[in-house]
């Protein structure tokens, strides 16, 4: 990935380096930088050119930027430099944090948009950071290049459904597997078009969309139109910011967790419960495990089958309810301008127990009991004792699975959230 997908500085500091001196080509600064920012060790071969930006700055001075991708390092990315770098996150493409330096955002918009080179002038009084009313960014692109919309049967069964489109952006999640694109209509509309990964996620949303979805009212985008051997998906916009990566006040924070869980309640309220029951499928686990054990820490796989026996021993479920089955800050988007929360991609969306949703949002809440009462109270009621076990052993069984599937499709978001859940679970244990 280029390197500012996960380095966020929020103060609009630069997020590049330099070459240090006539001795070091660009790939050697490449390394060095990375190590000296983020501790990851680069091998040269994995490095790959992404996109040259020619730069002036509002000072009038001019400089040769250039953007690299890089898919593959040993280490765990880190903030090496905590004097000049606030955080580092994973973020998509249409989702990236605020204040970003501007210089940096339109490298980011030439690559996402195929294009090998950006002229990125800016004129005197113009911000550091990126100001979208202010960019003027010009991409120029390479031989053969193309619009970034998708395939033509793709494009045709969307202007089916909406009328002519005229506009394409790509704002597809970092992971190869879907694509999602905002589509611009020739009368202003925009709507969102998604191609799943499979028929199996394509059926779930589908079915999400037109049975419980609606209930949530404008929470929650509208099914238009569909196509099961395109497995695409054409759905209204929805406002908002994603939470993931977002900076609020305490404040604020307490009571956009307290709407949290009112939709939470909403969801798990938006269909009539269903007689039901929900297992671990044999084998499936230990699939997971063979997957994560090179990346489990010293006791780990002990306290992953100690939880699996005590999942063995839950009591039978007297009902299930709908479920998203994502539910984490990166699916919902806050509109404070509306005061509206609004939740997103349903494609692991199924029946099952109501503290399947809290698993991935547990994560966001941890060490912040202040934002998990925030949600029971949103929710209205506090978890049971059966349903806290359920919420560590659903967890426990979430992060092997994430560290097998990061490991096998080089997610590293993925891998790092789940060793943190186990850590976490394995202290919360042992205080």
């Amino acid at each position: 990935m280029l390197r500012e997908l996960f380095l966020q500085h929020t103060d609009a500091r630069r997020t590049s380096g330099h070459v240090d001196g006539a001795f070091e080509d660009i790939v050697i600064a490449l390394l060095r930088e990375a190590l000296e920012e983020t501790g990851i060790v680069v091998d040269p071969a994995d490095v790959r050119s992404a996109v040259t930006v020619h730069h002036r700055s509002p000072a009038g001075g001019a400089r040769i930027g250039v953007f690299f991708e890089v898919r593959r390092w040993r280490g765990t990315p880190q903030v090496m430099e905590p004097e000049v770098c606030d955080a580092m996150g994973w973020f998509a493409f249409d989702e990236l944090p605020e204040p970003m330096v501007a210089y940096c955002r339109a490298g980011l918009d030439a690559y996402r948009a195929g294009a090998r080179m950006g002229v990125h002038f800016q004129e005197p009084g113009d911000p550091i950071a990126y100001d979208p009313a202010l960019d003027q960014t010009l991409l120029i692109p390479g031989p053969g290049s193309h619009d970034t919309g998708p395939d033509g049967a793709v494009c045709d069964f969307a202007e089916r459904a909406v009328g002519r489109i005229t506009g394409w952006t790509d704002v597809s999640w970092a992971r190869e597997e879907s694509r999602v694109w905002r589509a611009h209509g020739a009368e202003g509309g925009e709507w969102y078009v998604k191609i799943h990964q499979n028929q199996r996620f394509h059926q779930r949303e589908v079915a999400a969309l037109r049975g419980w979805v609606p209930a949530l009212g404008a929470a929650a985008p509208r099914l238009v139109a569909a196509d099961a051997a395109l497995r695409a998906v054409v759905l209204t916009a929805v406002g908002g910011r994603p939470l993931h990566g977002a900076v609020h006040p305490p404040g604020e924070q307490r009571r956009i967790f307290h709407r949290i869980g009112q939709l939470a309640a909403a969801i798990h309220t938006s269909a009539p419960p269903r007689p039901g029951d929900t297992t671990l499928p044999p084998g499936k686990l230990e699939r997971h495990l063979n997957g994560a054990r090179p990346h489990l820490a010293p006791g780990d796989e002990g306290f992953i089958r100690a939880t699996a026996r005590q999942a063995a021993a839950l009591p039978a479920l007297d009902h299930v309810v709908p479920t998203h089955g994502d539910f984490q800050l990166r699916n919902l988007r806050w509109d404070a301008t509306t005061d509206t929360l609004y939740v997103v991609d349903f494609e692991r969306s199924r029946d099952g127990p109501a503290v399947r949703d809290f698993v991935r949002l547990s994560d966001a809440w941890h060490g912040r009991p202040d934002l998990q009462e925030a949600v029971t109270d949103g929710y209205g009621r506090p978890f049971t004792p059966e349903e806290e076990t359920r919420l560590t052993v659903l967890s426990v069984l979430d992060a092997v699975s994430g560290i097998s599937y990061g490991t096998a499709h080089g997610d590293p978001e993925l891998l790092e959230r789940g060793r943190r859940t186990l850590a976490r679970l394995r202290a919360a244990q042992h205080p």
